[in-house]
């Protein structure tokens, strides 16, 4: 069986990376993985061998970042760790069959810069931003090139278009990052009213988003509906128990109870209870009915299981103003987000008001979630995209 070498760049490309080599290894293919950007924990979880030494970048890469997040990743030292990347996978490129590449640009352009033939999922780009997607350039380039065998898109209407531009076929088989979602979706019941909360996964940001989110639940407490919700927060290692201690006990919520289970705390603020999980991602987006998200693929994982998105714009370097607004054009009507405020309190207020309005619209309004599960099949696609993707490329590789 053929060598493969995964390629993605940044945490969400590395998630679906993971998952389309783990279905590689069981067709029988050997397969590493070389995270360009981050860490590759999600390459470690799945049992991939990772390829070269490895470093986390708060910006987690250049896109939609602050100013001041892309001069971080220059003085950082992003540029040249990235040439440094790139010399690698050139050196090692005979070692493989092919190359499976995942994100953007930036892995597109290390396969053709190795001359190595490559299948591409461009998990990065959807036509639903602009309505014509304007590839980077010189992206078209790299993709005309006979050496990019096959190219799937994140969502059917990018499928159409690229085809046109490209001229040749580029296919949306669904998104293998909500495979996982869909097999265990009927494992948890809806027995309480339970919100998420995702306030991203890159250090130092997420704690910034953090303290937001407890502002924000500090105005919910004044309402006697929230104390019978169930707000559950998933949270990151880089971000210590110790460290959410000191937060909320210096804004005066009490420490009700740290569980047997190592990484779990309850806290109150008056008659409003919030539990803080690690390490429970998954679990807490089947629960939830909907959540509030500062995160990327949490908020494309929710609105791919049909649940209704409130998200919080914030400073970044990550998910700034620029970057929330470029995901609600990806993901559609079902993202709601306070946009136009005059100050933070402004922002709270609204947020809280949107809270108030998908509550009302779960419960009383039945079309409403109907409408949500249709919305997720046209933005993310159905199950089994690891499977479907990996028998497209069985194929193309027999008749080479």
């Amino acid at each position: 069986m053929s060598k493969i070498l995964v390629l993605s760049n940044g945490h969400g490309e590395d998630l679906s990376g993971s998952l389309i080599a783990k279905q590689f290894v069981k067709s029988g293919y050997t397969v590493n993985a070389l995270p360009i950007v981050g860490k590759g924990n999600h390459y470690e979880k799945e049992k991939i061998k990772i390829i070269g030494k490895t470093k986390e970048f708060s910006t987690g890469g250049i896109g939609y970042n602050s100013f001041k997040g892309r001069l971080n990743e220059i003085f950082g030292g992003e540029i040249f760790y990235l040439l440094r990347k790139l010399y690698l996978t050139y050196k090692l490129r005979k070692n493989y069959d092919y190359f499976f590449v995942v994100g953007d640009i930036v892995p597109v352009f290390f396969a053709w810069f190795c001359k190595k033939e490559f299948f591409t999922y461009l998990v990065a780009y959807s036509s639903h931003y602009e309505g014509k997607l304007k590839l980077p350039w010189p992206s078209k380039f790299f993709l005309f090139s006979q050496k990019a065998k096959k190219i799937y898109a994140r969502d059917s209407l990018t499928a159409n278009d690229l085809t046109l531009q490209l001229k040749k076929k580029v296919s949306f088989l669904g998104n293998p990052f909500m495979d996982k979602f869909f097999s265990r979706y009927k494992e948890l019941k809806n027995s309480e009213f339970s919100i998420g909360l995702f306030p991203g996964s890159r250090f130092p940001e997420t704690l910034d988003n953090f303290v937001l989110f407890l502002e924000i639940l500090e105005a919910l407490s004044k309402f006697r509906y929230f104390q019978n919700i169930e707000f559950n927060f998933a949270i990151v290692n880089a971000l210590s128990s110790e460290k959410i201690k000191e937060i909320l006990q210096n804004r005066k919520w009490l420490f009700l109870e740290k569980i047997k289970e190592k990484y779990y705390m309850k806290f109150q603020y008056k008659d409003l209870k919030v539990n803080i999980y690690w390490n429970k991602f998954d679990k807490i987006l089947l629960k939830s009915r909907f959540c509030i998200s500062m995160a990327g693929t949490a908020a494309e994982q929710a609105i791919g299981l049909g649940k209704p998105v409130i998200q919080i714009e914030g400073k970044g370097p990550q998910f700034t103003k620029s970057f929330a607004e470029a995901q609600r054009r990806l993901l559609g009507k079902y993202v709601f987000c306070a946009s136009n405020y005059k100050d933070k309190n402004d922002q709270i207020n609204q947020t809280i008001k949107l809270i108030i309005k998908v509550i009302y619209l779960i419960k009383l309004n039945k079309k409403f979630l109907i409408s949500c599960n249709q919305n997720a099949k046209k933005r993310l696609g159905e199950s089994k995209a690891c499977i479907k993707m990996v028998n497209d490329i069985n194929i193309v590789m027999k008749d080479d």
